[in-house]
């Protein structure tokens, strides 16, 4: 009896750890992040592809409640977070950079002189290896900024709402770096 018991308790903690997260690309994201002091959870994933077949990292956007007007999202002075997960040695540093650069420039219609200084910042804190199962997750707290967390490190925090709204932009602006992806984020797909 005690036996049973066991097996049906194991059975219901595996359960309840599977269904706390969300396979994407062969990676593992979790279903919810703290962000501040405010839980958020996952509104979408998917995959950023590249040259049609090169997955690059999993990602997923995370909100206090479901959303799925992209324009909401980036105006929105509300906790909130992107996770990405490398899957490939492929990405690089330099790639990374570019990848950003290009993104930022989409994101504020090529306006980007008013948060240059910060984009300069944002980006060199990503400096070093960019590798399969590197993590970088890109958090907002309102009143305090955009924090670059590393692999579970926290590299720097840039202030300001309009900072806020071009990274997240990087992923759901109408021209974003991957259409595809953008859907899935925002849980149409």
């Amino acid at each position: 009896m005690i036996k049973k018991l066991l097996i049906v308790l194991l059975a219901v903690l595996l359960i309840g750890c599977a269904a706390s997260k969300v396979g994407v690309g062969g990676k593992i994201l979790p279903e919810k992040l703290q962000v501040g002091d405010t839980t958020v959870f996952i509104n979408g994933s998917g995959v950023r592809v590249k040259a049609l077949v090169i997955k690059v990292y999993a990602c997923g956007l995370y909100l206090t409640k479901r959303m799925n007007d992209p324009q909401k999202i980036m105006d929105a002075d509300e906790p909130m977070a992107i996770r990405m997960h490398v899957i490939t040695n492929m990405m690089g540093y330099d790639k990374l950079v570019a990848a950003l650069k290009a993104g930022f420039e989409k994101s504020t219609k090529g306006n980007i002189g008013p948060i240059k200084a910060k984009i300069n910042k944002y980006i060199v804190a990503h400096k070093g290896d960019v590798k399969e199962d590197k993590i970088f997750q890109y958090e907002y707290v309102p009143g305090e900024g955009t924090s670059v967390i590393i692999d579970g490190r926290k590299a720097i925090t840039v202030a300001g709402l309009d900072f806020k709204k071009a990274v997240f932009g990087i992923w759901l602006c109408d021209e974003p770096a991957d259409a595809a992806l953008k859907e899935r984020l925002l849980g149409n797909e």
